[in-house]
């Protein structure tokens, strides 16, 4: 490619079930040019997230589907390479998130986080910095409200949101049990994030593992999974219980109700009898005011190194949709983000 192209890929059809390369197309174009009071974005750094598979399905859900056609949406880290614009300079580096799946795109100001000229991390801002580490932050600390000695336990735990949440609740004292898929992710969990324990959700005997690590119940539910992993969860449940839920990955590929019983009223009893709170919340719609809470712990903790974060970045524009395929099967290891262009 040339600095003359732009490369974008859309969504060329809707998924049925799990997605497909060939749900993605890859376009060729000119490179856009800015007009007066806008600024010419190069994308360096693409995020990949689960909740992408929602945003490919026309369903009724808390967001705009995207458009058979149109580019796939996701955050970006960019820099300024032209600005026709006062408040931006060239090689400035900003969060967008009306860029996505390309390498070059027109903005105005709106809808631009500035990250300085020199940014020690920029990509974190896609990741510990950003939407996964804020959903953490207040999903746990807001609506899970953690007591030193209580047990929490979070699934998806070397992922973005779920290994900030178990570290932060170590923070405050608690004691924290994460699920994981394979050895290796749940040596890392313990070792690395530090764990008191963390069960892999692939073992046979997943639900008595987990029983095992959980001898005084669970009182926080970090759900972003659901599926097996709920289903284990759920006796184990104290009174008092609270279940913030951000996601529920194993069930997006879903295209119909997973086999068995209807689970639904014992759920409710449990609810009912044993008073759990279960909350929903989506992260800037609910929580967008209280960012500058999170920025100023979460900077202070990774400073003083109390915070890990792990991150895989992959090359190239043209491998998004791979790795999102297998972001969804629980294939990456740590925040997944494409480096679509190097810096300026």
């Amino acid at each position: 490619m040339t600095d003359s192209i732009n490369r974008r890929i859309v969504l060329a059809s809707r998924p049925v079930g799990a997605p497909t390369s060939d749900n993605f197309r890859l376009e060729t174009l000119a490179k856009p040019e800015p007009r007066q009071g806008e600024v010419l974005l190069r994308t360096i750094y693409l995020s990949l997230d689960p909740y992408m598979r929602g945003r490919m399905s026309d369903a009724k859900s808390y967001a705009e589907p995207v458009a058979l056609g149109e580019v796939m949406i996701g955050g970006t880290v960019c820099q300024v390479e032209v600005s026709n614009h006062p408040d931006f300079a060239v090689g400035e580096w900003v969060l967008a998130y009306n860029v996505g799946w390309q390498s070059y795109a027109v903005s105005g100001a709106e809808g631009l986080l500035k990250l300085g000229a020199k940014p020690s991390h920029p990509s974190y801002a896609l990741g510990v910095m950003g939407m996964p580490g804020f959903t953490a932050y207040m999903g746990l600390l807001d609506i899970g409200a953690p007591k030193a000695g209580e047990t929490i336990v979070v699934a998806a735990a070397t992922g973005p949101v779920g290994a900030t949440v178990g570290q932060i609740g170590k923070l405050k004292g608690a004691r924290v049990v994460g699920v994981a898929g394979g050895a290796d992710k749940c040596r890392h969990a313990v070792e690395v994030l530090g764990f008191d324990a963390c069960i892999d959700h692939k073992s046979a005997n997943f639900a008595t593992e987990l029983a095992a690590a959980c001898p005084d119940g669970i009182d926080v539910y970090f759900e972003n999974v659901g599926g097996a992993v709920f289903d284990a969860v759920m006796p184990l449940l104290n009174t008092g219980a609270r279940i913030p839920v951000c996601g529920l990955i194993s069930q997006y590929n879903a295209t119909e109700l997973p086999a068995g019983p209807d689970r639904l009223s014992l759920l409710m009893g449990l609810i009912l009898t044993k008073r759990i709170k279960v909350q929903g919340f989506i992260i800037f719609d609910d929580y967008g005011h209280r960012y500058g809470e999170f920025e100023h712990d979460m900077s202070q903790w990774l400073a003083e190194g109390k915070i890990q974060y792990r991150e895989q970045i992959e090359q190239g524009l043209e491998n998004a949709p791979e790795q999102l395929i297998g972001l969804l099967e629980g294939k990456n290891f740590g925040k997944l983000v494409i480096q679509v262009n190097q810096p300026l």
